[in-house]
């Protein structure tokens, strides 16, 4: 493909606009087509100064305007899956955010739909696996250096919530990223999970069950734990150390700059979530467009997408029961046997 690749972006809030500035000014060989939003005025803020750009207040007209040949997807995640369908039905190639489908039956819908197409148009935005450290962690557990692996200790904190996020969602929403990462690092796949409860923090709204202890356990015996806590009131931090039988491996200790005044020295710490992992963002998006180009798909899978969605959900039950919770996967379509990792 010699001209640029135009990408329908649908959703046009904190994320997607963020995706939108992406493509017009950090990535090459693509260029923003159409912007999709309920809220025209706020598609239209997205799409202020790109030229040939259309917006539309329905994903389906972004689709099917002049010179789309890929989408993004940003929208929230209720609204997924039947934009995933429209763009299967036209043949275009999607790169989702996560979550693919909120609920796992829904995301299997998505995974049986792309088997029936034979081919793989859908890759899942689990940014973590493009992130720099992640990649060095995943080549070193790779390579066996460290021996089997045994445990991956997880910290997942948040300044704050907002308004509406509910205590379902500091497992469906935030550790969803560490399912992912959890499943991507190891090469296993995570079959049970129990949440554990300390007292609230002070800091969380009321009726927020915040912060938690999530612990996975995986297909061949390792274990997996997050700390997640979404009011955590100072600082934006993602850490994950493995340990393994010969050694361990640790990445997200902060090297920021570091600000000397009359009043001491003090380490910036990230604040949110696109300036820790702008980086990531940005070498996913291109990843995309590029593998697109050529007419490949790569990265996080629908599988991958599905897999994260049922393992949420049974850390939701988990949250609720207070118990252990097994995870229950479909068989896996041979399509997603061949998933370039």
């Amino acid at each position: 493909m010699s001209e640029l690749l135009g990408v329908a972006v649908l959703g046009a809030g904190h994320m997607g606009a963020d995706h939108v500035r992406r493509l017009d000014r950090a990535v090459s060989g693509a260029r923003v087509a159409a912007v999709a939003d309920p809220d025209t005025d706020r598609a239209e803020e997205a799409a202020a100064g790109i030229d040939g750009v259309s917006v539309h207040a329905e994903a389906t007209a972004a689709l099917d305007a002049p010179g789309v040949q890929a989408v993004l997807i940003a929208s929230p995640g209720p609204a997924h899956e039947e934009a995933l369908l429209a763009a299967f039905a036209r043949g275009l190639p999607v790169l989702c955010e996560k979550p693919m489908v909120p609920e796992s039956a829904g995301a299997l819908r998505i995974v049986e739909a792309e088997a029936r197409l034979g081919r793989r148009l859908t890759q899942v935005g689990f940014m973590r696996r493009y992130d720099a450290e992640y990649q060095r962690l995943k080549s070193l557990l790779d390579s066996g250096r460290l021996g089997r692996p045994l445990m991956l200790h997880c910290t997942h904190r948040n300044v704050s919530s907002p308004a509406h996020f509910t205590t379902a969602m500091l497992v469906n929403s935030s550790v969803s990223h560490e399912i992912d990462a959890a499943r991507w690092l190891l090469d296993q796949e995570l079959t049970a999970v129990t949440v554990l409860r300390p007292h609230p923090s002070s800091n969380a709204p009321d009726g927020l069950l915040d912060p938690q202890l999530v612990l996975f356990e995986t297909s061949e015996g390792a274990l997996v734990d997050v700390e997640i806590f979404v009011n955590s009131g100072f600082g934006y931090q993602v850490r994950c150390e493995a340990v393994c039988e010969s050694g361990s491996a640790r990445i997200g200790d902060e090297h920021t700059m570091v600000v000397t005044s009359a009043d001491g020295a003090r380490e910036e710490v990230a604040q949110d979530y696109l300036i820790r992992f702008a980086d990531a963002y940005d070498r996913e998006v291109r990843a995309w467009v590029d593998a697109t180009r050529e007419g490949r798909v790569t990265g996080p899978s629908a599988w991958d997408g599905y897999a994260a969605s049922a393992v949420a959900e049974a850390g939701v039950r988990a949250q609720e029961s207070g118990g252990r919770v097994t995870v229950e996967l479909a068989p896996r379509p041979e399509l997603y046997a061949r998933v370039t990792r």
